[in-house]
């Protein structure tokens, strides 16, 4: 393999990862967002967190530290400007480079945090309150969201039926209005308020 690393656009939608996949070398983002995730046995989804400019794949980093292959997914979930650095490469950045070294380091603990937050929000926080989050956290600025019911279950790793039921109980209470493929929030302060109450 070619030991400088390679730059490359990847149009938006391609696996760039699969579990039992080996690593081809530490990825670096320029533009665009990649989302990692995971599939339980019974078929479940979540998304365990996305990887934008300035921020690391904790799965590509375990991979080449320990030698294991990945264990979830990544996909282009826009376009995106990546930079892969080989291997070998990647080695010699971490035992030479410290400003390197020490920007990995940030970098991984907090993806840590990120991942612990992900942990305390399924294990401690009702559907209400983590559809409310995911709402939110999609929408951005906006008053929109574009997203399936199968999308919004993976985001926060429920069941399909599960949030249907909640949006619905959602639209009822004046929180949200629904139109084919699209969310709109109307009552953004009650959803910030619904989001926080786990917090």
């Amino acid at each position: 393999m070619n030991a400088q690393p390679s730059a490359m656009n990847v149009p938006r939608g391609s696996v760039l990862f699969r579990p039992d996949e080996s690593c081809a070398g530490f990825v670096v983002v320029h533009s665009g967002t990649i989302k990692v995730s995971l599939t339980a046995e019974n078929g479940r989804e979540i998304v365990l967190y996305r990887v934008r400019p300035g921020e690391i794949c904790l799965q590509t980093f375990g991979c080449l530290v320990n030698g294991t292959t990945y264990s979830a997914e990544g996909i282009a979930e826009t376009d995106i400007a990546i930079e892969v650095i080989p291997t070998g490469e990647f080695n010699r950045r971490v035992e030479s480079d410290g400003a390197f070294r020490s920007s990995l380091f940030a970098a991984v603990a907090t993806r840590f945090s990120d991942l612990e937050r992900l942990v305390e929000d399924v294990a401690l926080s009702s559907i209400a309150e983590r559809l409310a989050r995911a709402l939110l956290r999609l929408a951005g600025p906006e008053s929109v969201v574009d997203a399936t019911h199968e999308l919004l279950a993976t985001e926060i790793g429920s069941a399909r039926a599960v949030v249907s039921r909640q949006l619905g109980a959602f639209a009822r209470d004046g929180l949200i209005t629904i139109t084919r493929g699209h969310i709109e929030l109307v009552d953004r302060d009650a959803l910030q308020s619904l989001a926080g109450a786990g917090e």
